[in-house]
């Protein structure tokens, strides 16, 4: 029996090679890299595909400044016009109408800043804040302090003497040394050639309303430190407010024009 035993091992075992036999399990293969089966590894790298860089958005572009208005703005196109030859204006005063005539070959600089001051309405409510009987009757400060700032530094060069003398009725441009000129004027009310020789030279002279001249109030004299009459400092710095609050009874120019 024992033989017969063997014989049927033998032969399951025959069967078993005819098969193909026992092989390892499918899972322990190990395949090439090369085979056609080969399963490629997942690529654990980024895309190399190129995005779009971020883009900066374009600034907003500045606004563009509000030009000052020449009577803010003394370096402004029109405060810096060429006066005609000869050109008139009028002053309505307090007290008259008072009409100047301007040559501008007398002192060119000081006819081209009066001329540019009057037509820009720097002389609107403008006080006679110094009048000297005998002397002068001085103006030129603006009433407001803005504007008074503004022109401070708009020093003009001194235009020489070409032998016009500071007469009765005359305009002349008023100053603190060589070349300061700014806007303060004066209007001699009486004879100043002695001014003559000190860098004052006139521009033009009353032509009309010579009594309205005299008849400026002069009640407050002169200002510090010669007189108690108003002190041009606080002028500049507080305006009309300071005058009309100390000095009530000072004359004025209502508005100056240039006339046709």
């Amino acid at each position: 029996m024992r033989w017969l035993r063997s014989l049927w091992m033998l032969s399951l075992l025959a069967i078993l090679v005819a098969c193909g036999g026992a092989e390892p399990a499918a899972e322990d293969a190990i395949v090439s890299p090369d085979s056609a089966d080969a399963v490629e590894p997942s690529s654990a790298e980024p895309s190399v595909t190129e995005s779009e860089p971020d883009v900066a958005p374009e600034p907003e572009p500045e606004p563009e400044p509000t030009a000052l208005p020449p009577l803010l703005n003394p370096a402004h196109p029109d405060a810096n016009a060429t006066a005609p030859a000869e050109y008139r204006v009028g002053l309505d005063t307090t007290k008259g109408d008072i009409v100047l005539q301007v040559y501008r070959q007398w002192a060119p600089l000081g006819a081209d800043r009066f001329y540019n001051l009057v037509r820009n309405g720097f002389f609107t409510d403008v006080r006679f804040f110094r009048v000297v009987d005998g002397f002068v009757a001085q103006f030129g400060m603006n009433g407001d302090p803005e504007v008074n700032a503004a022109w401070d530094a708009a020093e003009m060069a001194d235009d020489p003497n070409i032998g016009e003398t500071n007469s009765r009725g005359r305009i002349t441009f008023a100053h603190a040394g060589p070349n300061t000129r700014t806007t303060q004027l004066f209007l001699s009310i009486g004879n100043n050639a002695f001014l003559d020789s000190q860098g004052f030279p006139p521009f033009g002279e009353i032509v009309e309303g010579l009594d309205a001249l005299d008849s400026l109030y002069k009640g407050y004299g002169d200002g510090p430190p010669s007189g108690t009459g108003p002190d041009q400092g606080r002028i500049g710095a507080q305006g009309n407010g300071y005058l009309e609050r100390k000095f009530p009874d000072l004359d004025y120019v209502r508005r100056a024009r240039v006339l046709e």
